[in-house]
């Protein structure tokens, strides 16, 4: 892999004294013009490409200041096969707190599984966002990190089934079928939760390559789904879900030094993962058909009571003030 070197100066200024998640850094973005096209390497490449949509994914990112940041990005086409775009040449491109213009990374090659590693080096505290251009079709994808100081206060939700009325829906969206239909006021809780100042946390099962269908359905839905984290695995049904799960809270918490206030959920899974990585019971909130097990916090039905007494109760982010 080449990498054209590039040294971030401006990432390692001062950031306001708020540690308020910026998220205007990375809806906001400056405008951005796509390079010129090149070629493909290869022609198997080139082939797919010209067939088959894009499913290009990067593996969101979150940090504790001071500590440097690595971003993995996977490239393939074909809905249904997800042919690995091998070998071929993709550009990096960065914007987020403290920076008005996109800044370009480098030139990457993929490896043997279509992916590449970046790395940014240390970043001020911050949100920013990364885009990578194939050269040779000009087919992008976001990703987004996080920066930010230790006991910064989170909420953690899990999606299929917690934030959607089915475990199953995101499928659906993935056959272009429908779209997931969220619970009464989960919409609402989310944004509530953004709009006190809390980091949000999205942390699925859902194998890496349903991410396309997470970005666009939380656009549609009008909320932020970052920080978005996936499992790796690349079949229709991912292998050892809790331990996924429970790992990464455990890096959210024990590394990272989030402060997760709250986590929702739906399956015992959750439940599982949500307990082995420390999280407590009395703040571990389950809809469905397991609400309530195991001494959780149960929600029936909906979320229009549980939004109505306990998430317009919640304190502002002790992290964010006004």
């Amino acid at each position: 892999m080449r990498v054209i070197p590039l040294i971030l100066t401006c990432l390692l200024s001062t950031v306001s004294h708020a540690q308020c998640p910026d998220l205007d850094a990375v809806i906001k973005t400056p405008a951005f013009s796509l390079p010129t096209q090149g070629h493909f390497e290869h022609f198997n490449n080139k082939f797919n490409a010209s067939l088959f949509d894009a499913w290009h994914m990067v593996h969101d990112e979150i940090v504790q200041q001071g500590q440097p940041v690595t971003v993995i990005a996977k490239f393939d086409y074909n809905a249904r096969f997800h042919k690995d775009l091998e070998n071929e040449y993709v550009q990096a491109y960065l914007t987020g707190s403290n920076i008005n213009h996109w800044q370009k990374l480098g030139r990457y090659q993929t490896d043997n599984n279509g992916q590449v590693k970046v790395n940014l080096g240390v970043l001020s505290r911050g949100e920013y966002r990364i885009r990578f251009v194939v050269e040779g079709d000009l087919s992008s994808t976001d990703g987004f990190v996080s920066v930010v100081e230790a006991g910064r206060q989170a909420v953690l939700f899990d999606i299929d089934g917690t934030l959607t009325k089915s475990d199953f829906e995101a499928y659906a969206d993935y056959a272009g079928i429908k779209t997931a239909e969220p619970y009464p006021f989960a919409i609402d809780m989310v944004n509530a939760y953004k709009n006190k100042g809390y980091q949000l946390i999205f942390l699925t099962a859902r194998p890496y390559w349903v991410a396309k269908n997470a970005r666009e359905w939380a656009s549609k839905m009008g909320i932020p789904v970052w920080h978005y984290r996936s499992n790796p695995y690349k079949g229709v049904v991912p292998p050892n879900t809790q331990e996924h799960k429970t790992d990464y809270v455990k890096y959210l918490k024990n590394t990272v030094g989030l402060d997760i206030i709250r986590a929702y959920g739906n399956a015992t899974t959750d439940i599982a993962a949500y307990a082995d990585g420390g999280l407590p019971k009395a703040e571990t909130y389950i809809i469905g058909t397991n609400a309530g097990k195991e001494n959780t916090q149960p929600i029936y039905n909906d979320y229009s009571n549980h939004y109505s007494t306990v998430v317009v109760n919640t304190p502002r982010s002790s992290s964010c003030p006004l």
